[in-house]
């Protein structure tokens, strides 16, 4: 990334929230969590430790000097980790509503929402967008992966006291796996938890780009639309199914990163590292590489290696016939 921002990155395109200038607050991978489907791999540090992992005045000093250049649409707390592990959450979020008025977005999976210091440091939010991935203990444990101390039904009830608790807009980001949590019985239990949460907003989403582990199997776009009929008329899909860049262009050469994997294939966090870039960043150019075919990907030792397509190098070619080599089953429900 850019020495002059560390903690700043973007903006980046962002379907949900147009030019979204990102803030990462934990070291990479420093999550609660380790979902099976995350675009980012295995989670490196598992933990509900909240720490000031980054020093709060330089934050808010690298945002100063990024507004001067940019006027994006949301301010997003989200990054390569999970935000709510951040100790000046609260801070952050007041001393961003003294310097702007662009709204505040906080991307969060949701496990610490229970913890009182967590709801009020999310309070001044504009917008919080929690995650809901199971309906029930067991596959909660096998889709989330949850820190040891996070019990399915502390989670749950995390999500409803925030939502009695917060006054801004809350939607509630659900993961869909094929054959796992994308089946009827399991969606509608889902759907009644989302119910008893009451979010403003329901968004239905599922694998759309390789995923940490091979078995998070996608659900179709035509099985997504009938799910979404169970979640109620505040339900909307938003897997990027088509995979269209959205919302103005990522500030990445892309000749760069085709250069860098001539050399050898490389891991979303090897291409961040070589090129200075936030993940992020290097996530939403391979996704455009590999929509135009000028790149495919391959899993060895459970990490996702991205590579040229056959016959592409610095420039994006015709479409690999065989753009991946991550499994992809038959959806059922």
């Amino acid at each position: 990334m850019n020495s002059e921002f560390k903690h700043v990155f973007g903006p980046v395109p962002s379907r949900r929230l147009g030019r979204s200038l990102g803030v990462d607050l934990v070291p990479y991978k420093t999550c609660s969590y380790d979902c099976v489907y995350c675009q980012l791999g295995r989670t490196t540090k598992k933990t509900v430790e909240r720490l000031e992992y980054v020093p709060l005045k330089a934050v808010l000093a690298e945002l100063r000097r990024k507004l001067r250049q940019c006027r994006p649409d949301y301010i997003t707390l989200s990054g390569s980790g999970e935000p709510t592990l951040y100790a000046p959450l609260g801070a952050l979020v007041s001393g961003i509503k003294k310097m702007t008025k662009i709204p505040v977005a906080v991307l969060t999976n949701g496990s610490l929402l229970w913890d009182a210091d967590v709801q009020e440091a999310l309070l001044r939010a504009d917008l919080v967008v929690p995650s809901l991935d199971a309906g029930n203990g067991k596959l909660f444990e096998n889709v989330n992966r949850p820190h040891p101390s996070i019990t399915f039904d502390r989670m749950v009830a995390g999500l409803a006291a925030f939502r009695k608790k917060y006054k801004g807009v809350i939607w509630l980001e659900v993961f869909l796996l094929g054959g796992i949590t994308g089946i009827r019985e399991e969606a509608a239990k889902i759907a009644a938890l989302a119910r008893h949460i009451r979010p403003d907003r329901i968004q239905l989403n599922t694998v759309t780009r390789p995923p940490a582990e091979d078995f998070a199997f996608p659900v179709s776009a035509a099985q997504m639309k009938i799910y979404r009929r169970l979640f109620g008329r505040n339900a909307e899909v938003i897997a990027e199914f088509r995979r269209k860049t959205v919302g103005g262009t990522v500030k990445v050469d892309e000749g760069e990163v085709m250069a860098l994997l001539n050399r050898r294939p490389c891991t979303i966090q090897d291409i961040a590292a070589g090129l200075g870039l936030h993940p992020t960043q290097v996530a939403k150019a391979i996704e455009h590489l590999r929509d135009s075919g000028a790149v495919g990907a391959q899993r060895i030792e459970n990490r996702i290696y991205y590579e040229p397509a056959q016959g592409c190098s610095a420039a994006p070619a015709r479409r690999m016939k065989g753009e991946t080599k991550v499994r992809r089953r038959k959806q059922t429900g």
